[in-house]
């Protein structure tokens, strides 16, 4: 229950860094532990607060005051060593491994110069900032990590880094069985763990975590009981996590939309929303692959050819117009509507939303899961592949479009995938396992709900330490 009046105050730092996909879980719980009683802070590099103070000023309903705190949550920042224009993304590697070495000074600073007389009583980090974990211990402040893929994932990981259980040399038709997971074939893997994986910095990070992670009292996670029951349960002997999700926008839960936290770094085109308004119920195809995939021109081509020939509006985000095929805009101007960035919430809860073509990064997964929509999995890259056989197999609420030996995917089949999805023989089967999986969501934050009780007992056992 929420801290009772006269109780000593309890202070949480998060830590996160900015991509959208790792802050706003962390800003989500957050906003939970402040309704809770505690007060919570979000520490971030200084580029990172940049960012998040435009973003707040320009793209969302989110508020900010002078002093910077966000819908309750103050937010710190703590010098990186680079230069606000450095660029960060494309030199990942280095700038990861930077950060690891100046990180935990630099946050160790921070709290000695912000709670010299205030009694920090847990520190909130994520897989992508584990060196957070150093200067909880350098302080003496009890360390949880909030992950923000798949529990599945997780179980994957350890296994693959404390346990050697599957080995680090993969060839390319492995079968690899483990507790609690589907069989899972090499393409089924996380890409940091193949031999093609180009990110080093992120697989010694993650290698690093899971190393230490014996640190951490407390392992939270962005999902939910009754989403990976299996995956969640083979690791309770092992290194329990507690999912204390889904952490999505609220008026996905059938909350109200003010109450959310979560903030957008790229301006929406609210557009969109007149538009499907005008369209069908259940009728129209939803494409994005959110802010980082780039795809090839042969493939935009397949997909844009597998929509004009659907013959079903279609919603595509498409970050920059030249990545279009020639005409093609023009050709569907009646039929499609294409859009630089999209306000995803309020489209996947439309009521004429009939399926997401998606990368299967895990926020847009889990949105579109809460919403109760089917979806058309083209995973890419880090979690994604595994993330689209969990949609497949375990979830069963959508189909994997396969690409051919030359590693592009066709029109053809794209079409396919879309029959089948919209009329196929699965079509009510994945609209029934859909609403089944978007009334578990909603259960399992309501009051007595799995994660509601997860982030109590949370509370609770940093209320006790304190």
């Amino acid at each position: 229950m929420a801290l009772n009046e006269g109780q000593e105050e309890i202070h949480v730092l998060m830590v996160t860094l900015t991509a959208q996909g790792h802050l706003n879980p962390m800003l989500r719980l957050a906003k939970r532990l402040v309704d809770e009683g505690l007060h919570v802070t979000l520490a971030t590099t200084q580029f990172g607060c940049h960012r998040i103070l435009k973003a707040v000023t320009t793209t969302t309903n989110t508020t900010t005051d002078a002093t910077n705190f966000i819908s309750g949550i103050r937010l710190l920042s703590f010098p990186d060593g680079f230069n606000l224009d450095y660029d960060r993304g494309a030199n990942l590697d280095h700038y990861m491994e930077s950060l690891a070495k100046a990180g935990p000074l630099n946050l160790s600073n921070l709290i000695k110069q912000h709670y010299h007389h205030t009694k920090l009583s847990c520190i909130i980090s994520n897989p992508f900032v584990s060196w957070a974990v150093d200067a909880a211990s350098e302080n003496g402040i009890p360390c949880a990590m909030l992950w923000i893929q798949p529990c599945s994932l997780y179980a994957i990981y350890y296994r693959f880094y404390k346990l050697n259980q599957f080995p680090t040399t993969l060839i390319s038709n492995m079968i690899i069985e483990l507790p609690g997971l589907p069989l899972l074939h090499t393409e089924d893997l996380p890409s940091f763990l193949l031999p093609s994986n180009s990110f080093g910095g992120v697989f010694k990070l993650l290698s690093d975590m899971f190393e230490t992670i014996k640190k951490y009292k407390w392992v939270l996670a962005n999902s939910f009981f009754e989403l990976e029951k299996e995956a969640i349960e083979s690791m309770t002997e092992l290194c329990p996590i507690r999912p204390v999700g889904p952490l999505v926008p609220p008026l996905l839960l059938d909350q109200h939309q003010s109450l959310d936290v979560g903030i957008e770094m790229n301006k929406p085109d609210e557009t969109s929303l007149d538009w499907l308004n005008k369209q069908r119920p259940h009728s129209v195809i939803y494409v994005s692959f959110g802010s980082l995939a780039v795809l090839s021109a042969k493939t935009m081509e397949a997909i844009a050819t597998a929509l004009k020939n659907a013959k079903h509006p279609f919603l595509w985000v498409v970050k920059t117009a030249g990545q279009l095929p020639l005409g093609f805009e023009e050709e569907t101007k009646t039929q499609g509507l294409i859009i630089p960035w999209s306000l995803q919430t309020k489209v996947l809860a439309h009521p004429s939303i009939a399926c997401f073509i998606t990368h299967c990064g895990w926020n847009s997964m889990l949105e579109a899961l809460v919403a109760g929509v089917p979806m058309i999995a083209y995973p890419q890259w880090s979690d994604q592949p595994t993330n689209a056989k969990l949609l497949v197999d375990v979830f069963k609420v959508g189909l994997k479009l396969k690409p051919g030996p030359n590693g592009v995917i066709s029109n053809e089949d794209i079409e396919e995938c879309i029959t089948q999805m919209l009329s196929g023989p699965e079509f009510e089967g994945f609209k029934k396992n859909a609403a089944v999986l978007k009334q578990a969501a909603c259960e399992a934050v309501t009051s007595g709900g799995s994660s509601e009780r997860n982030i109590r007992l949370f509370v609770n056992e940093i209320a006790r330490r304190s």
